[in-house]
């Protein structure tokens, strides 16, 4: 997913290599994550945490970013976004059973940043949709993911004041947050160019706004938990959590810069384009390093 929409980026800037190497990276990496997703998704009423099962959305979504990335191929582009609206079909009843299971507080007191997941993966089917041309199915998911987005908010938002916006609770999967909001303006661009709406338009420009404003308060928040130790810094997967929002907030603000026709936009979507890339390779290298040092201990 998140290398995925880094490729996207690139290409959006005619860095053709580094969009052709990481969509390479993304499609060998597909296999694997099918095989482990369908595992899971195949179980989806017998895992009790909601947690699991709302980031087995991620599958979703990834489909959904790559089916957006070879979008010219059209075979490619159903497969994916067949494979994205079943795996949702399936995650969504299941989702829903537990999380009702846990009400109010408890929904208020497990909410995090990964939440954001369902919303990221129901606007990724809303812009294989809409490349698909059925604007119906489109503008149904889209719709659908703003407001999944406001409730998965409300419920973050309610812990966080609850807490007392401790920054020790900051995690990166909060940049979601903001990723969600990025993922509903493409796709609010996406059907924007096969429905030339007003009020889709309109929308669009809201919810890149919002996205926009989400992000001094993340890098807030994520100064402050870096303050706390080096400790704040070590490798975890959840990390890659980073990557995607920044990522998709290049794309679509690249997309804003061609509604708007305001060039600097442009410029800032470069901006967040190296941004994403460079913590793509730090990320990766993490993760790289951290493999080896397992594989030693393992040999010894």
């Amino acid at each position: 997913m998140a290398t995925g929409i880094v490729s996207i980026a690139a290409a959006d800037h005619g860095y053709r290599w580094i969009s052709l190497v990481l969509a390479a990276l993304a499609l060998v990496a597909l296999p694997v994550l099918t095989w482990l997703s369908a595992r899971s998704i195949g179980n989806v009423f017998a895992i009790e945490d909601p947690d699991v099962l709302v980031r087995l959305f991620s599958f979703v979504a990834a489909c959904a970013v790559l089916g957006a990335r070879f979008a010219s191929n059209q075979i490619a582009l159903w497969v994916l976004a067949a494979m994205a609206l079943l795996s949702w079909l399936l995650l969504v009843p299941a989702v829903g059973r537990r999380i009702w299971k846990h009400r109010w507080l408890g929904l208020r007191d497990r909410a995090h940043g990964a939440w954001e997941l369902a919303s990221v993966a129901t606007s990724g089917i809303a812009i294989v949709a809409a490349d698909l041309r059925i604007v119906v199915v489109a503008l149904l998911f889209w719709a659908l993911a703003i407001a999944v987005y406001g409730l998965m908010t409300g419920f973050i938002l309610w812990r966080a004041f609850h807490e007392r916006l401790d920054p020790g609770g900051f995690e990166p999967d909060g940049w979601i947050l903001m990723g969600g909001l990025a993922i509903a303006t493409l796709a609010g661009d996406h059907l924007h160019r096969v429905w030339a709406s007003g009020v889709i338009e309109i929308i669009t420009l809201i919810t890149w706004a919002l996205a926009t404003a989400w992000i001094p308060v993340l890098v807030y928040f994520g100064i402050r938990r870096i303050n706390e130790g080096p400790g704040a810094l070590q490798f975890r997967g959840v990390w890659w959590a980073m990557v995607f929002p920044l990522g998709m907030y290049s794309a679509a603000t690249f997309a804003m810069s061609g509604e708007t026709r305001v060039a600097a936009l442009a410029t800032v979507s470069l901006v967040f384009f190296w941004v994403a890339f460079a913590v793509w390779l730090i990320v990766a290298c993490a993760g790289l390093l951290r493999l080896l040092r397992f594989r030693r201990v393992f040999d010894r």
